[in-house]
């Protein structure tokens, strides 16, 4: 059995590492590029975010299974544990100065607005 599931992770390992590769490959490229205009960066942006919605849902994956968690060691996981607290740190921060900067041109969070749901009911006769 354990041999069965080392058999299932390593291709999908070496698959995703495949396709990280390429992802940085792309970023790279979006950093060489130059005179980009505002429609660029805002692609740019989109893109990068991706990049990181992809990466946050294959650890949310990893750390949610048992079964690969298991294989590292205390000290890889203080390690993990280490560099993505710097990394959550610093983009939060980032994250704080740019909602300011969105709030001082102008921008406001939409609020939800609860609507009553009204249900029509159709009868046959």
């Amino acid at each position: 059995m354990d041999q069965l599931k080392k058999w299932e992770i390593e291709p999908l390992a070496e698959k995703w590492i495949q396709v990280s590769e390429k992802v940085l490959d792309q970023i790279k490229n979006l950093e060489r590029a130059e005179k980009k205009d505002r429609l660029e960066l805002v692609r740019c942006v989109r893109i990068l975010l991706g990049a990181l919605e992809r990466s946050l849902v294959g650890w949310k994956q990893w750390v949610n299974n048992p079964d690969i968690m298991v294989k590292f060691s205390q000290d890889d996981l203080r390690n993990m544990n280490k560099r993505l607290s710097e990394f959550a740190r610093s983009f939060i921060e980032f994250d704080i100065e740019a909602t300011k900067l969105g709030a001082e041109r102008g921008l406001k969070a939409r609020r939800k607005t609860k609507k009553k749901k009204e249900r029509l009911e159709a009868y046959v006769t």
